[in-house]
This record gives C-alpha cells, sequence and structure tokens, in this order.
C-alpha cells in the first residue's frame, strides 16, 4: 500500500483542490449468463491498488476524506454465485482509504463530495451510465449553492493527468515490467524451438500461453498475433487458426501480463527453422532498421526521430529490394514507403499495451527521458497478391519489436533475450521443445 499512497502524494501536487474521479468499465465483460475475466480499470489500479469490479475511486487532495472508495456491497447470494468480496469496511482498512462506501450509495455521496473542489478530472465515454451521474452531480451542487453565480467546476481530462505520471515508471513498476518481459521471453523462445511445419497457429497460441501461466503471469496481455505467411501481412490479423507450412515465414507479436504490467514482444522467423536467401534479405532490413533505431535510444533523442530513422532505412530497402522503383528519397519523401511500411515505430508500454502519456509537448515531439518505457517495433509487409512486388517477397510480414527502457545514460532492452539474429534464431530452432512430446 505504500506504493500506492506515494503515487497519490506525487499527484497531490499538481491537482491539490481538484478532484479526480476514476470510474470502472460497465459490465461489458458479461455474455448473457457467462462470465468473462475481469480485469481492474488501469488508473483505479495504479492510485489504489483495489481490484474488483464495479468500483470508483475519487481523489481529493486538500479536502477530507481525500481517498474514497466506491466499491461492492457484502451480498451472501451474489458471493455464492460469483465469488467473495470484501466489502467497504474491510477494502477501507486494507487499502488505506479514508473512506469506503458501497457502490449503491454513489448517489448519496457524489455531489457532497464534489461540492467543494476547484476542478474535476474525469474520462467520459469510458462508462457513460456514470458521465450522467457525473454531470447531474455538478448541477445538483451548483443549485445547492443558491444564487452565488458559480456554476459547475471546470471538467478536465483525467487520461492526460494521469498519463503524464503512468509515463515515468518508478522502481516497482520497473521490477515488474522486468518480470513481465522476462516470462514474455521465454514463451517466445519456447514458441520458436516448438514450431514446425504441420503445427496449427492455435497450438503456437497454446504454447506462449502454456509457457505465461506456468512462469507467474496473471493473464496474457492482450489477442497473441500469431501469423504464418501472408496472414502476417495483416497487422492484427487475430484468427489464429490457419497450419504453418514449411515455407513461410511466422510472426508472433505477443506479450503476458504481470501484476497489472503488459510486455509486448515481436518476432518474425521461418517455419522450417532456416532461412531461405530471399527471406533473410527481407528480415535483414526489418532488423538494421530496428538496430539503428535502439542506437539513438537515449535522453534527449524526440520520439519522432524514432520512426523517422526507421522510414529513412525502410525506405533505402525497399529500393534496394525492388519493392519500389523510385530512388530511396523520392520514397521517403513522398511517403510511398507507406504501402510496405504502414504503422508507427511504437508506442508508451506499461499497465495498458497501448500506455497512456503524451507524445508531444506544447505542439511538439516529446523527448525521451529516462524511466520512461516504450516499444520499437519497424516493420516489412508484402501482401501474396501485391502483383508489383518481386514474386520472391510476396507473402511475407516481418516485425521485430523489443521493449525498451530509458537509463540516465542509454537504453535498457528489457527483451533482448529473445533472440532475432538470423543465425540466433536458427540455433534455437534446432533445439527440442519439451511441449512437442504433449
Amino acid at each position: 500500500m505504500e506504493v500506492f499512497q506515494r503515487r497519490r502524494e506525487k499527484l497531490a501536487h499538481f491537482i491539490k483542490g481538484s478532484a479526480m474521479v476514476l470510474t470502472h468499465y460497465p459490465k461489458a465483460w458479461r455474455n448473457h449468463d457467462v462470465d468473462h475475466p475481469f480485469r481492474q480499470d488501469s488508473s483505479i489500479y495504479y492510485l489504489s491498488g483495489y481490484e474488483e469490479a464495479e468500483s470508483i475511486f475519487i481523489f481529493r487532495p486538500g479536502h477530507s476524506p481525500e481517498s474514497v472508495l466506491f466499491v461492492q456491497p457484502k451480498d451472501e447470494v451474489a458471493e455464492m454465485w460469483e465469488g467473495r468480496r470484501l466489502g467497504p469496511e474491510k477494502a477501507k482498512e486494507l487499502y488505506q482509504v479514508d473512506a469506503c462506501y458501497p457502490i449503491t450509495e454513489l448517489e448519496d455521496h457524489l455531489s457532497e463530495l464534489l461540492l467543494p473542489v476547484d476542478k474535476v478530472y474525469y474520462e467520459f465515454h469510458k462508462n457513460p451510465e456514470f458521465d450522467k451521474l457525473l454531470l447531474q452531480a455538478l448541477e445538483d451542487g451548483r443549485r445547492s449553492r443558491g444564487r452565488t453565480g458559480l456554476g459547475i467546476p471546470p471538467i478536465l481530462d483525467a487520461k492526460e493527468m494521469i498519463g503524464e505520471m503512468r509515463l515515468y515508471k518508478d522502481a516497482e513498476e520497473i521490477e515488474v515490467m522486468a518480470t513481465a518481459a522476462r516470462i514474455s521471453a521465454e514463451a517466445h523462445r519456447e514458441a520458436m524451438k516448438f514450431v514446425s511445419p504441420g503445427v496449427n497457429e492455435r497450438q503456437v497460441c497454446a504454447v506462449l500461453e502454456f509457457v505465461f501461466k506456468m512462469r507467474g503471469a496473471d493473464r496474457i496481455g492482450y489477442n497473441p498475433i500469431v501469423a504464418t505467411g501472408d496472414n502476417a501481412t495483416v497487422l492484427h490479423y487475430n484468427s489464429n487458426n490457419q497450419e504453418c507450412k514449411e515455407f513461410d515465414l511466422l510472426l508472433i507479436d505477443s506479450g503476458c501480463e504481470y501484476r497489472y504490467y503488459t510486455a509486448d514482444i515481436t518476432r518474425t522467423f521461418p517455419v522450417s527453422g532456416t532461412f531461405t536467401s530471399a527471406q533473410k534479405d527481407f528480415y535483414d532490413a526489418v532488423l538494421n532498421a530496428q538496430k539503428a533505431v535502439l542506437e539513438v535510444c537515449k535522453p534527449g533523442t524526440l520520439f519522432k526521430d524514432l520512426h523517422e530513422i526507421s522510414k529513412k532505412h525502410l525506405s533505402q530497402s525497399i529500393h534496394d529490394l525492388g519493392l519500389i522503383k523510385e530512388s530511396a528519397d523520392t520514397i521517403l519523401n513522398e511517403e510511398l514507403y507507406k504501402k510496405y511500411f504502414p504503422h508507427g515505430t511504437g508506442h508508451w508500454l506499461g499497465l495498458d499495451v497501448h500506455d497512456v502519456g503524451a507524445y508531444l509537448v506544447d505542439g511538439e515531439s516529446r523527448p525521451l527521458e529516462e524511466n520512461m518505457y516504450f516499444t520499437v517495433e519497424p516493420g516489412l509487409y508484402v501482401p501474396q497478391d501485391d502483383s508489383t512486388a518481386p514474386e520472391q517477397f510476396r507473402g511475407m510480414g516481418v516485425r521485430i519489436e523489443d521493449n525498451i527502457l530509458i537509463t540516465s545514460d542509454g537504453y535498457k532492452n528489457l527483451t533482448e533475450t529473445v533472440p532475432k539474429e538470423v543465425k540466433e534464431i536458427e540455433d534455437l530452432m534446432q533445439q527440442e521443445s519439451l511441449l512437442t512430446k504433449i
């Protein structure tokens, strides 16, 4: 609890006199009579540690009570069917908040809690039902002031404020993120050893999740992308049900979630265990681009420069591979590279796989700073039906993604234990996987 209290103390410096209101997601995980696993809202967890469903956290630094939780009430029947609940009394004690009420009493307290605050930090549209309750509570507060001429307090986007805090990882976060990266890396290595011609993408998914859970991960960080052959040219492919064929490349984009923090790793390798000459040329184009980006990962580098370097290197490779006949400069300047490299080079990483945090400051690209955590993931994709591309590259999709923590003088790659050099990949794939015997 000291970690969460320390985060609230830090936030208090920025919003003293105001209130941050963080709400749960609606019951979207329910499907008729089937309950899907619930995951707490990332920012509620970040500031309180509380994990049960249907909870709201209000933080009012400078007012009493400062920290307020609304939680599910104790209910013997509901708990028999759905699982134990802490209830307000126990939640207040365990999570060390100043006040804790049943969620059923939300409307009784909300207007009173928001009445004295200068500003309200809130994220609209996440929970439309609560949007209405919040606005009504603020209007009730305005009316209660009588003929003072005072209106409702300004409402600012909580996501922007909490995102600024979550962008800089503290020591506890870095330790947890390193564990998520280590488990995810082990799963990727095991998947490489497992794959051979004839296995199904869904079996590879099973290997990944097996290792995640056996090594202590709580859940998958996001739906895995396990894409063989032309499937890898679909950026968010998620069918994961096709047979891996001998002369295909296999792209795996997958990471586990450990104590709410997600890793995000992508590797691409030959199903046969050995790169063909064309596969190696295509793969090395992406690998060299990633290496060039990693060289500048240090404090002071602008985030946009990571993508600028990727674009430049891949534009040259697109020309060299004969994918586009124009010069590398033309490919870059006229953005022709987007045909084969349509996405960005990276994103913030943390409690969410695409974590919160602004990429621009005062309209300019943000410089990297110590304890920022993000991905570096250039890629090239040539669909099978691209008749303008050289035949040997059609149906190839390659992405290489690592998780990077900025240090005081450079960076640390938390996912570097997953091979990405051609020979290292081929050597690992020659090792026997214990899972092939299942």
